[in-house]
């Protein structure tokens, strides 16, 4: 790891922008420790915290785009394939397939707050062709709250910012869920003033 906290410090905001991209692409990442790293960083080099989640948003966007795109075009087989090939990922998928199966596009917004699953849901969507545009709004959503908190942990705690690693390991089981709840809350009364407004 002290070659890739290397790599972001000598090079700065493009470097943590193509690591998150790099992450959400499914390359073996964490984004437990990438991204309060890069908030912290972020936050040494005075670089404005709003910007910073909109940056990683967007090329959090682009990287499960490209896990989109592939399971687009190989479709099922290829997955199929991709699980044979790699054992490892066969547990990711099918989880991953299972919340697909019984939440539909609204498990591209909430699947972003879940282990796992968080991972290969770009392939998942793409080989059950949900449309793009649906895909997209969903993720960047779900990208954008999660960013938000992994990154603002960081930037806030600066150099404590390991001790997100620390809680996320011990805490998950707890925090994951009361999260996407509170997010499920945070969106419906968004949806709701919108419906107010329209009547």
């Amino acid at each position: 790891m002290k070659w890739l906290f290397s790599f972001l410090n000598s090079y700065g905001m493009p470097a943590m922008l193509l690591l998150i991209l790099l992450e959400y692409a499914c390359f073996p990442v964490s984004s437990e420790i990438v991204l309060p790293f890069c908030g912290a960083l972020a936050a040494r080099q005075g670089f404005f915290y709003p910007l910073l989640i909109l940056l990683s948003a967007i090329a959090g966007l682009l990287g499960t785009t490209l896990c989109y795109v592939v399971g687009r075009i190989g479709g099922k087989p290829l997955l199929d394939r991709i699980m044979k090939r790699f054992p490892k990922t066969r547990r990711g998928l099918e989880i991953s397939f299972t919340y697909f199966h019984k939440k539909g596009a609204q498990i591209v917004l909430l699947g972003r707050f879940i282990p796992l699953c968080r991972t290969y849901l770009g392939f998942v969507a793409g080989a059950m062709c949900l449309p793009l545009p649906i895909y997209l709004s969903y993720s960047f959503i779900g990208i954008f709250f999660w960013n938000a908190l992994l990154c603002g942990l960081g930037y806030f705690l600066q150099d404590n910012w390991p001790v997100v690693t620390s809680w996320y390991t011990r805490y998950k089981n707890i925090l994951i869920p009361a999260l996407a709840i509170l997010l499920l809350f945070v969106i419906a009364a968004k949806l709701g003033k919108k419906t107010e407004k329209q009547c």
